[in-house]
């Protein structure tokens, strides 16, 4: 990624790619990264991960030789999780000086069933872990090289939502994933980013079925105040932070702390 602390062709990985904030992410990184540099795109559905691609592609970044791939998979299978990780060795090439994994997937808990619990779980926690770990040993520390790891959090891995336990249990247990990480690997540099109450399908559905009544309203006045948060001036905050790379790795930073 070009700037101050992000000179160097780049390897991007961004899973849940298809849509809302980690499609903005992958056209603003998209800007950012030099000539030679590759994209993996991570998501369930195929169709929106090929028009992703082909916009991509036809853009200034495109034209200058920026490679896309994308995975259509569900990460919270062993086959998905086998899927991706070929995508990247076959995507990855002696040049890469970044490689940079942005862990954005998840979905929203409906159970009732301990079944359901545990694919919940699977998808949203234990395929996290499991990619990261993955990446990381298909790209050991070496000189020159830099790893970059961006855990998209939330607000619900610090403080308690009603109805919401799957979600809160879930972003809690990866903010603490990554916590780990980064006491582990020093040269890692780890990141936990919340990036605020985001205009998506994801808080439309918050605003229309959470469980509890006054969460419900709560999310309805943000959005009738004009209050939610554009994917793309979260997503500008991300990127700021990622270029100056000054924050303590490990940390969880919110789009309000910027």
């Amino acid at each position: 990624m070009q700037g101050e602390r992000g000179r160097g062709i780049a390897l991007c990985i961004i899973t849940g790619a298809s849509r809302g904030f980690g499609r903005t992410v992958a056209k603003e990184l998209s800007l950012r990264v030099k000539p030679g540099s590759a994209f993996v795109l991570v998501a369930r559905s195929e169709s929106e991960l090929q028009t992703l691609r082909a916009e991509l592609a036809e853009s200034d970044a495109g034209r200058a030789g920026l490679e896309v791939r994308y995975v259509a998979t569900d990460l919270g299978l062993t086959e998905g999780l086998e899927k991706v990780t070929k995508a990247v060795q076959e995507a990855a090439s002696e040049l890469i000086e970044h490689v940079l994994l942005v862990n954005n997937a998840g979905k929203s808990p409906v159970f009732t069933e301990m079944a359901e619990v545990n694919s919940y779980l699977s998808f949203n926690v234990s395929s996290v872990l499991c990619l990261t770990a993955r990446i990381l040993q298909a790209f050991p520390q070496r000189p020159g090289l830099r790893r970059t790891i961006v855990n998209i959090s939330s607000l619900c891995a610090l403080k308690p939502f009603p109805s919401w336990v799957l979600y809160c249990a879930g972003k809690a247990a990866r903010d603490m994933i990554f916590k780990v990480l980064a006491e582990e690997q020093p040269d890692l540099r780890v990141l936990s980013y919340a990036p605020g109450p985001l205009d998506t399908d994801m808080q439309l559905e918050a605003r229309s079925k959470s469980g509890d009544a006054t969460l419900r309203k709560s999310f309805n006045e943000m959005f009738t105040r004009g209050q939610l948060v554009s994917c793309e001036e979260s997503c500008n905050k991300l990127t700021k932070l990622l270029m100056e790379d000054s924050y303590t790795s490990g940390a969880h930073i919110d789009f309000y702390d910027i």
